[in-house]
């Protein structure tokens, strides 16, 4: 019952930047390696104002603010300056590493006797419920309005956005900042349920988001009633829920990022009706030769 338990709580947690992730990778197309700093970077401010006594709510609040810059750094990159997207993420990616350092004043930095968001005697299950129900409703309704769909178009027909007379080059910084302070996020709330912040704690985690992703998607490819957003919820405990089942087969931990890695692999395979067909295809043209 623990695992079970601590496998939601902590699925619940990457849920929320998943859900960052999902915004750039499904709605964007755009490959984004910042989270991996933006991850970090959350952590990072949550930890430093939650030891300068500074209600741990409102660390949560400057951590996505935080993010959003750090979005707004790749996006800039990208629209402005006019390097690719791929690269635009890693070099923000490799600055935050020495921001982050900065913002805690040394690799690790615990926060083990101070208050968090947990601190009171409601379950941990039932704060993070609520969080990532908060956060799934308000993407919903963003992608609701007028706004939210010109985002998607941005994605699926950037030619459509600007004869429409909008800026797709904002829409995607837009777009980016708001995956990013998600992702800023998911880092200020895990910090705060480790009770620790660490400079590599976000090292890996867009393989991580993207394995809840197209986890989710492959297992629910067919469904009608389930939104985007809830089968990345899903697809985040699932994610966590394989990790922890190899972790408890004898897998030792220093083999998560190959678990990780495979199950992406496992995933994408799953996804990829192509090739089930290719195979399917083959099997019937070898049938028909040996008649």
């Amino acid at each position: 019952m623990n695992f079970f338990i601590g496998t939601l709580e902590q699925g619940l947690i990457f849920a929320i930047g998943a859900l960052g992730v999902y915004i750039t990778y499904t709605i964007l197309d755009f490959p984004d390696l910042s989270v991996d700093g933006t991850f970090s970077l959350g952590a990072a401010i949550t930890t430093a104002f939650i030891l300068k006594d500074i209600d741990p709510f409102l660390s949560l609040v400057l951590a996505f603010m935080g993010g959003a810059i750090g979005g707004l750094a790749t996006g800039i990159l990208h629209v402005k300056l006019k390097i690719t997207n791929l690269l635009s993420g890693i070099l923000v990616m490799i600055g935050l590493y020495s921001i982050n350092l900065r913002v805690m004043g040394k690799a690790n930095l615990p926060m083990i006797n101070k208050t968090n968001i947990f601190s009171s005697n409601i379950s941990i299950v039932m704060i993070l419920v609520v969080m990532v129900l908060i956060t799934k409703l308000l993407m919903d309704i963003l992608f609701k309005t007028k706004f939210g769909f010109i985002l998607r178009a941005t994605g699926d027909n950037d030619t459509l956005v600007t004869s429409l007379g909008v800026n797709k080059g904002t829409m995607k910084i837009v777009g980016l900042m708001i995956s990013n302070g998600l992702v800023a996020l998911s880092g200020a709330i895990m910090a705060q349920y480790q009770r620790f912040s660490d400079i590599s704690m976000g090292n890996g985690f867009i393989v991580v988001a993207l394995a809840s992703i197209i986890l989710g998607q492959s297992v629910f490819k067919n469904s009608k009633f389930l939104k985007g957003t809830t089968v990345v919820i899903i697809g985040a405990f699932l994610y966590k829920l394989s990790v922890g089942i190899a972790l408890n087969l004898g897998f030792p931990p220093t083999d998560l990022k190959l678990i990780t890695s495979l199950i992406v692999v496992i995933a994408i395979i799953m996804n990829n009706n192509n090739i089930l067909n290719k195979l399917k295809f083959s099997s019937r043209e070898r049938g028909s030769l040996n008649a």
